[in-house]
C-alpha cells in the first residue's frame, strides 16, 4: 500500500501472530487483561501502550482472541476509551508540534507544506471517524484545538 503524501510504497510494520487463536502457551486469563488494560487507561496509558504492556508483560500475543473483543470494545465498556481515537490525537499532536515550530521559525516552507499535509490528513480521518459515528457530527478541527491538545 503506497503513503498518502509521497509517492513510495511502505514496507515497514510490525509482524502480527499468524493464527488468530490463542497460543496453548498464554497463561493470562481473560479477566486479567480485561482489569489490567482498563487500570492502565485510566492510568492514562494509550491503547497501543496497553497492548504492547500486555503482549510484553503477561505474554498476550493478541488481546482479541484471548476476551473476545477488541481492545478499544474493552476500554469503551469500562468507561476508560480516550476521548478521541488515538491515531486522531497523534495527528493532532503532530500538527500541535510544527505549529509550536512555525511560532519560532516563520519562513520554514517545508513545515509550513508538512503542517498542511497533516491537517489534510486530520481532516480525512475526521470525516471517516464522524461517519461512523465515533466522533460527533458537530466535531471540527481547527488550529485553536491543535493549540489546546
Amino acid at each position: 500500500m503506497a503513503r498518502i503524501h509521497s509517492h513510495r510504497h511502505g514496507k515497514s510494520h510490525q509482524t502480527r501472530p499468524t493464527s488468530k487463536s490463542n497460543p496453548a502457551w498464554v497463561t493470562a486469563t481473560a479477566e486479567e487483561a480485561q482489569t489490567s488494560a482498563i487500570k492502565m487507561a485510566k492510568e492514562g496509558v494509550s491503547p497501543s501502550r496497553i497492548g504492547q504492556a500486555l503482549r510484553d508483560d503477561y505474554g498476550v500475543p493478541l488481546v482479541k482472541p484471548l476476551v473476545g473483543k477488541s481492545l478499544g470494545k474493552i476500554l469503551s465498556e469500562g468507561k476508560a476509551a480516550p476521548k478521541l481515537p488515538q491515531d486522531l490525537q497523534d495527528l493532532i499532536d503532530r500538527a500541535h508540534r510544527v505549529q509550536k515550530h512555525l511560532g519560532s521559525h516563520r519562513s520554514d516552507r517545508k513545515n509550513v507544506h508538512s503542517l498542511e499535509l497533516v491537517e489534510a490528513k486530520i481532516y480525512r480521518l475526521s470525516k471517516y471517524y464522524k461517519l461512523k459515528g465515533i466522533l460527533p457530527s458537530d466535531f471540527k478541527y481547527t488550529a485553536v484545538v491543535a493549540q489546546l491538545a
